[in-house]
């Protein structure tokens, strides 16, 4: 159907919570499992029967834990507990580790002990005074949604339970919020450089939620005049609560998040006017343009051979919808195909605006799943498809040239963390479609012998 000036396909779960049934998103137990492994000092008992904590497993990759610092936890539920319940093998387990030297132990709750109605919220209760740290149970089964339906119900759960009320503003203050919710599978250099500008700029971060984030940060979150979301997928509700709860004012709302220069230059120029720094904003903005500019004209990036190519973005919101703009004025290709995971309404008007905004009039398919996207990609049949290794097998048969991963699912070949966000990021986004361009060209046949 037609909305505005482009072409819409909204998925089925576009009205109500994002369900998941694809391998682009995983359950509500993984994102709030992702949420609670960022808060240091911490550990995570899973509730759940033993291949549910995979899931921890995964989200412990993605926070970067330390196995030395974090600690996970099961409770292995085997077919008697999963039938007749779980709450007796869930206190004897925390019993059995009352002496860890932590600040809180996240007891979260999967699919089976919900069923079968499993209070951990009670259990938690009756054995707070036997532990000397914080009991935080969060009931994040994974049939309540996605992975961002998790990490919204976890954020949720930590700011009830932690944040204290009785704490002073500190002026020129901010809150980063859902760092963590970003298909980019280098997310923390994200955050690093979120950080490095807001420091450039005098602004003092009170807490991140969450990435190595102590319990002390967040009970003083109330001390934040702002908040800075840094998600396009989770994480609103939390800005909103904070909002209505304390009075912390959610700052470049409405607004792509800085990736490439436009985006980069207007996402930081509503933080100077906001904190009156302008004078650094232009400084920044001045440092980081010159230093892509000069970079490319050494480097010589192959975007000048993919002029007006038409091209597919399949990925999050928070990484998909600033990328729209990158790939028409960076990258000076044609977007045919928008494709995200997600489909909130906050997300759906912010991508409307920045389409309207470049005249733009792609497909664009909500709450994407691999067979959607193999059907968009093949009535589009661009030349270059930006996102997972997912695409990249999707596109087998089709005329696709490129794949350009740059969102998970991603082959894990990283071993330093690389950003999107800023001016960096935008040579390391380069770096990934001139390495896909190369590789193009690699034969695929051996054309000569050796002679030894």
């Amino acid at each position: 159907m037609e909305q505005g000036n482009f072409k819409e396909t909204v998925g089925p779960s576009a009205s109500s919570s994002e369900t998941c049934t694809d391998p682009y998103l995983r359950c509500a137990f993984n994102g709030a499992a992702l949420t609670a492994l960022g808060v240091s000092r911490s550990a995570l008992l899973a509730h759940s029967p033993q291949g549910c904590e995979y899931l921890v497993n995964n989200a412990f990759a993605s926070q970067e834990c330390d196995y030395m610092e974090t600690m996970t936890l099961c409770t292995k539920l085997c077919v008697d507990e999963i039938v007749y319940g779980g709450e007796e093998i869930l206190a004897r387990t925390i019993r059995e580790v009352k002496d860890l030297p932590i600040s809180a132990l996240f007891v979260l709750s999967a699919c089976g002990p919900e069923i079968v109605g499993d209070d951990i919220v009670a259990v938690c209760e009756t054995l707070q005074p036997e532990v000397k740290f914080r009991l935080v149970p969060i009931e994040c089964a994974g049939f309540r949604g996605s992975q961002y339906d998790g990490i919204d119900i976890a954020l949720d759960t930590i700011l009830k339970e932690l944040v204290k009320d009785d704490v002073e503003k500190v002026p020129g203050s901010v809150c980063l919020v859902a760092p963590h919710a970003n298909a980019n599978p280098t997310w923390p250099a994200d955050l690093t450089w979120v950080k490095q500008v807001l420091s450039r700029m005098g602004i003092k971060v009170i807490a991140t939620l969450t990435h190595q984030t102590p319990i002390s940060e967040i009970e003083n979150i109330a001390s934040a005049e702002t908040s800075l979301l840094l998600s396009h997928d989770a994480g609103q509700k939390a800005a909103d609560y904070l909002f209505a709860k304390y009075g912390i004012e959610q700052i470049c709302k409405g607004i792509p998040l800085p990736i490439g220069m436009t985006n980069t230059q207007r996402w930081l120029t509503v933080l100077g006017e906001r904190f009156d720094a302008l004078k650094k904003v232009k400084e920044i903005v001045a440092e980081g343009e010159r230093m892509v500019m000069t970079t490319c004209r050494r480097k010589w990036p192959i975007a000048r051979f993919l002029y007006r190519t038409p091209t597919a973005i399949v990925a999050d919101a928070t990484v998909g919808i600033p990328l729209v703009r990158f790939v028409t004025e960076e990258m000076e290709m044609t977007p045919e195909l928008v494709a995200l995971y997600t489909s909130q309404r906050p997300m759906r008007e912010l991508l409307e605006r920045e389409l309207q905004s470049l005249g733009l009039n792609p497909k664009v398919v909500y709450g994407t799943d691999v067979y959607k996207t193999r059907k968009s990609l093949l009535d589009v049949r661009p030349r270059v498809v930006f996102g997972s290794t997912i695409e990249r097998h999707a596109s087998e048969g089709l005329s696709v040239a490129y794949v350009v991963e740059v969102v998970r699912m991603i082959r894990q070949f990283r071993m330093i963390n690389r950003e999107y966000f800023g001016y960096t990021g935008i040579l390391n986004l380069f770096e990934c479609v001139q390495n896909e361009w190369t590789m193009g060209w690699r034969s695929k046949e051996r054309r000569y012998e050796a002679k030894w």
